[in-house]
């Protein structure tokens, strides 16, 4: 099961975009792949959940994070595998580690946590909470975004992870983000 974590080799800078729920990590990843003409990594965890909501009405549990992080590695590794300068992901299982503590009272599966930290990305594009919350099937904490904001952007610094914020308007932070990634590039 080991391998289903473990990131391919690849030559590619990988980005990550990463934050809360609701701070616009999707469009602004579809965003960047337009403009770098790139592949772009989705959100596993959105199809995967949003169908056991459609089925059985309910949110995730603990049960689901290992299939979600297999499910986002999977996904990864194909597009890193076809990938040659770039490579923007739309969360990854640093992600997943993080909210699995945040959900579950701190608690992670010790597999999740080693490969989450043994996985490299190059930069982590940290969404900032300005803009509104949206709800939806799968969102359930509005209340709680300042805090929530706190937790990732703690696990960051905590790992030592090369980040920069990303706030404003949609265009202010695709203006952003390109700048930061145009750096690193």
């Amino acid at each position: 099961m080991e391998e289903k974590l473990k990131q391919i080799n690849s030559s590619c800078k990988k980005v990550v975009l990463y934050g809360p729920e609701s701070t616009g990590k999707t469009t602004l990843a579809i965003e960047l792949a337009k403009y770098y003409n790139v592949k772009w990594v989705p959100e596993f965890a959105r199809q995967y959940l949003q169908n056991i909501w459609d089925k059985e009405k309910r949110i995730c549990q603990p049960s689901d994070i290992m299939p979600i992080a297999y499910g986002q590695m999977k996904i990864e590794n194909e597009l890193a595998n076809n990938s040659e300068n770039l490579l923007i992901c739309d969360t990854n299982i640093f992600e997943t580690m993080v909210y699995s503590k945040y959900y579950y009272g701190g608690t992670c599966d010790p597999l999740l946590k080693k490969y989450a930290m043994l996985n490299h990305y190059d930069l982590y594009l940290l969404t900032d909470i300005d803009i509104p919350w949206e709800k939806d099937d799968l969102r359930d904490k509005p209340n709680e975004r300042e805090y929530s904001m706190k937790i990732f952007k703690d696990e960051l610094e905590k790992n030592n992870l090369n980040y920069r914020l990303i706030s404003g308007t949609k265009e202010k932070r695709l203006k952003i983000a390109i700048k930061y990634i145009n750096d690193l590039i």
